[in-house]
């Protein structure tokens, strides 16, 4: 049982005899036989338990006297039934199998496990070695490979090699799946924290159907993180997306959930809604703030019963679309001030993932500026010229407050024209004045309270490149307000011109 047949040698990719996928080895061997194994090596033995399957009970107990001493357990059994009752009862890491056993044959029990999706290495062993039973024991997924005779250490080298193995595996696996939850999505540029953790969160919600809501300013990239959930959650269904601000208050109950014909005027024939269109994929509302307050309750009641009744219509029709919804305001700030239902923001609110903004995560604009460089030149038809060190870095210092889609338009600009424009780099370089604006030190001591009011506003509305949501946003006020601030200004300057005319 000590003697000295040499072990079959490797063939193909698989771990025949002495070739192993593991790392080297680090076992030593003394001049009596008895193997010498590391510590690391030992303590990944000692939490080890093995099945051994022979029908000569002298190797049954070989085996058992040589890994007792070294794993956690070792069970025997002298045939596959036996083997497979012992295996119903408890878990192995490792089995060692005869291939000729009375009945069901080693070969035969590896494949029908390997057929239930059990992945427990195998090491067999044999005393009939020919080139037909190597290769029924590559196709039946067989760890390792060893004839009879064999040694101690030979069998001590096959099972340590073989939990090397499996620890490298599983090792390989977890940090695939970590680098995987840190991975920023297809479409989805940068490495900072900030997007990380954006990236990270909606990795860990999108496989599931809940209701997400997401949050962030305007032009920071919420639909495309929404399009990320989809792609991400598997469903078979289509990405579609409606921005409820683009609608009309008369027409975004039609949009949505359908109308008949004849239910309204211009209703010449009837038209599904979207959340039809989006049946088992995901329907995307972004600017869900901009919903009227009645569509709101009827939106509500869709969400809770997944059923949607089109305009017109007297029966309700069964949908099955996920809804993702998205803002760039604070929803429980439109809820105090009357203009978002409370029951709705709840429903709404089950996960919320906040997109950063670009003055969040500053250390992706380079990123950011070659993409947007490469992706964009192709399609204006110029050449993609590279920013300088020196530009990047003035960018790096604007405040953005269009976020990421600012820095792509500037792009496009900066491709057509061959220089950035003069008014970010001026508003670079001038930022030490509006800081000091910011501490209430910009405005004349003669000036009224209206006068304040009034410059402060316009100098907002023009920072934010006239978009009057994100104004009234920094402003704290509702963008009727703003709409009707402006609007009286706008009359006050036309009255004051025709008078000095």
């Amino acid at each position: 049982m000590m003697g000295g047949d040499q072990p079959f040698a490797r063939s193909g990719n698989k771990s025949i005899i002495e070739c192993s996928m593991a790392t080297p080895q680090k076992h030593l061997y003394s001049n009596t036989g008895q193997a010498t194994i590391s510590d690391e090596t030992a303590a990944l033995l000692r939490a080890t338990s093995v099945l051994v399957v022979d029908d000569e009970p002298g190797m049954c107990n070989f085996l058992s006297r040589a890994l007792s001493d070294l794993c956690a357990s070792v069970e025997t059994a002298g045939s596959v039934e036996e083997g497979e009752q012992l295996r119903q009862r408890q878990h192995f890491d490792l089995m060692i199998v005869d291939i000729k056993l009375p009945g069901v044959s080693g070969v035969d029990w590896l494949q029908a496990l390997r057929d239930q999706g059990v992945s427990t290495d195998v090491i067999f062993i044999t005393a009939y070695a020919d080139l037909e039973m190597a290769i029924a024991a590559l196709r039946a997924n067989a760890t390792d490979f060893l004839l009879k005779p064999f040694r101690m250490e030979q069998i001590i080298t096959a099972v340590t090699r073989c939990l090397d193995r499996r620890r490298m595996i599983r090792e390989n696996v977890l940090l695939k799946r970590q680098v995987d939850m840190l991975q920023p999505m297809e479409g989805i540029i940068g490495r900072s924290v900030a997007i990380k953790r954006t990236c990270q969160t909606l990795k860990q919600v999108a496989p599931s159907r809940a209701t997400i809501l997401i949050e962030g300013e305007t032009g920071t990239g919420k639909e495309l993180v929404a399009r990320a959930i989809h792609e991400l959650s598997g469903c078979s269904g289509p990405f579609v997306a409606l921005n409820c601000g683009s609608v009309s208050q008369d027409l975004i109950e039609s949009e949505l959930f359908g109308h008949t014909k004849g239910a309204f005027t211009g209703a010449t024939q009837a038209r599904e809604g979207l959340f039809s269109y989006a049946q088992d994929g995901s329907l995307f509302l972004d600017e869900i703030g901009e919903m009227p307050l009645p569509m709101q309750a009827k939106f509500l009641r869709v969400l809770e019963e997944n059923k949607v009744r089109p305009v017109g219509a007297e029966r309700e029709n069964p949908v099955n679309a996920r809804v993702i919804a998205a803002t760039n305001r604070k929803l429980s700030d439109l809820v105090k001030e009357g203009r978002f239902r409370q029951d709705l923001f709840y429903r709404l609110e089950v996960v919320t993932i906040n997109v950063p903004t670009l003055r969040e995560r500053l250390d992706d604009l380079p990123l950011l500026v070659d993409h947007f460089i490469n992706d964009i030149a192709p399609k204006l038809g110029v050449e993609p010229i590279p920013l300088t060190h020196r530009d990047v870095a003035d960018l790096q210092s604007y405040h953005w407050p269009g976020n990421v889609r600012e820095l792509k338009n500037l792009i496009e600009r900066y491709l057509l024209l061959g220089k950035l424009p003069q008014d970010i780099l001026r508003a670079t370089h001038d930022a030490a004045v509006t800081q000091k604006d910011d501490r209430g030190e910009g405005y004349p001591l003669n000036w009224s309270m209206a006068e304040v009011e009034k410059r402060h506003t316009l100098r907002i509305l023009e920072n934010v490149g006239g978009n009057k949501s994100e104004a009234a946003r920094r402003l704290g006020v509702s963008r009727k307000t703003l709409e009707r601030k402006v609007a009286a200004w706008r009359l006050e300057k036309e009255d004051t011109e025709a008078g000095a005319s």
